[in-house]
């Protein structure tokens, strides 16, 4: 890491699609580096999918090189199907972050929804115009599993900066 750097990679874990967004804090400025999301097919095998996530997770890891990844963590109240591929989609994204030692850092969703717009039940949209207007984008970012990336790693980059001014390394 840079002195005075850090770049930030929030992941928003799915098993269909992950979405993935790079932010960089140096100083004072939040900036956005990328944003996207690794999509796998319906048509694919279970263990296929998964190491298609993981393969192109490394990738990405190794193209950005991150400090440290925010994640969100996982919460889910309907469909189990879907909790147990998103919950083997967030192994595979967490061996690959072990494997090239990124350290994680875990959010509830509405620590990042208070972090972006001071209220923990604001609706996707809102939290999605925050990401754009906060980052200095022209659109909301697409798809909507790369905002929210962006939105956790937004949480992260707050959090992190109140962990250093209490510690006084600001």
């Amino acid at each position: 890491m840079e002195v005075g750097r850090l770049r930030i990679l929030g992941v928003d874990p799915g098993y269909g699609i992950v979405g993935i967004g790079i932010i960089e804090i140096s100083g004072n400025r939040i900036s956005h580096v990328f944003h996207g999301a690794i999509e796998t097919s319906k048509d694919l095998p279970r263990g296929k999918r998964l190491k298609q996530i993981h393969e192109e997770f490394l990738r990405i890891l190794e193209k950005f090189s991150p400090d440290e990844c925010a994640m969100e963590t996982l919460f889910f109240v309907k469909n189990v199907t879907t909790a147990i591929g998103v919950g083997e989609a967030r192994g595979v994204i967490l061996l690959a972050l072990e494997e090239k030692g990124v350290p994680v850092f875990e959010y509830a969703p509405n620590e990042v929804k208070i972090s972006l717009t001071g209220y923990g039940r604001a609706s996707k949209r809102q939290v999605q115009e925050n990401v754009k207007r906060f980052l200095g984008l022209s659109e909301i970012p697409r798809p909507d599993d790369a905002a929210d990336a962006l939105a956790i790693a937004w949480c992260h980059a707050l959090q992190s900066r109140m962990r250093r001014v209490t510690h006084g390394k600001d």
